[in-house]
């Protein structure tokens, strides 16, 4: 929706949508060119590359939930390495693709608990099967890169970005949309690991960054790697909680669980100067105000005051008339 209220062209692939997703919410079905392919299927992904002609592949497909990855690990490093493994070899032998950005994840970093804010020299190791995926498809990428220089001149990007929220997202495990659920229902709420800190950023606002960050490469400027995270320090679990409580008035039970895990990080921060310095790109929403927006999306939709569509385009026109102002 970004791209085309832009006005570039956009293909989609990916995989089928469920029924509560923003895909389906914002009817978005045969909008544009679209298929629904697995990555793994190399064959019929290929296919389709090669018949549509892209100049440039933004890589977003993952198996992207942290609890999942622990029940499905096998199935985690399938999709996030093997499939990726697929496009950058179709990539790498495609006359038409000038650029690849793969959008990775602030979770690629070791993370020791020291509460270091981490940057893009910093060294790569996970911990979970998700992130440790993560880790495994960056050094895919670095390898096809090597490969890729010897022969041409494209260009493989890795844009890191920390924890994306914002109206639309209704994935099972995950902060705000367990938040939304528990309030829409005025339902009990266990909520683990109150302390833990993550970068908490408005999922448009990495966005922006992405097209920035491929418009210097399209350009010929090389910025292989960088890092998209919010100003300030990150916030609590907590912190997060009692911004969204307020916004939605609701008076549900929350229950706050100390049960940390050696698998979960404790505190994690992103340290996004670089980008701030090579691309002028900066952050349009603070945390308070990504969690303030994301959580008057949802009251605004689900309680009928406004259309997804419209709700979306709102947002929308806050950060793109932002980027021109500045």
């Amino acid at each position: 929706m970004l791209l085309e209220h832009m006005g570039i062209e956009v293909v989609g692939l990916s995989l089928a949508p469920s029924s509560t997703s923003l895909f389906t919410r914002a009817k978005r079905l045969g909008r544009i060119q679209e298929e629904f392919i697995d990555i793994r299927n190399e064959t019929k992904v290929e296919k389709f590359i090669t018949r549509i002609k892209p100049r440039i592949i933004i890589h977003l497909a993952a198996q992207s939930l942290v609890i999942e990855s622990y029940r499905n690990p096998k199935q985690t490093f399938d999709v996030n390495v093997t499939g990726l493994t697929n496009i950058l070899d179709i990539f790498s032998r495609s006359s038409s693709i000038e650029v690849i950005l793969v959008s990775t994840t602030d979770k690629v970093y070791e993370n020791k608990e020291i509460k270091k804010s981490f940057t893009e020299e910093d060294p790569l190791r996970g911990k979970d099967p998700y992130s440790a995926s993560k880790v495994a498809a960056e050094n895919a990428i670095f390898a096809w890169r090597k490969l890729v220089k010897l022969n041409s001149s494209q260009k493989i990007l890795t844009a890191r970005a920390g924890n994306v929220i914002g109206g639309g997202d209704f994935s099972e495990n995950r902060l705000v949309p367990d938040l939304v659920r528990a309030f829409s229902k005025n339902s009990d709420l266990i909520i683990r690991n109150p302390l833990s800190t993550r970068p908490w950023q408005h999922v448009l606002d990495p966005l922006t960054g992405y097209l920035d960050m491929i418009g210097q490469a399209l350009n010929g400027n090389d910025l292989e790697v960088l890092n998209f995270g919010p100003d300030g320090n990150s916030m609590t679990v907590r912190q997060v909680v009692e911004i969204a409580s307020k916004i939605w008035h609701s008076d549900c039970k929350i229950i706050f669980e100390n049960n940390q895990n050696d698998l979960e990080s404790e505190t994690l921060d992103l340290n996004s100067a670089r980008a701030k310095k090579e691309l002028g790109w900066v952050p349009f929403w603070t945390q308070e105000e990504a969690v303030e927006d994301s959580i008057s999306w949802w009251k605004d939709v689900l309680m009928g005051f406004v259309d997804v569509q419209s709700r979306c385009q709102q947002d929308m026109n806050k950060i793109l008339n932002f980027k021109t102002i500045n």
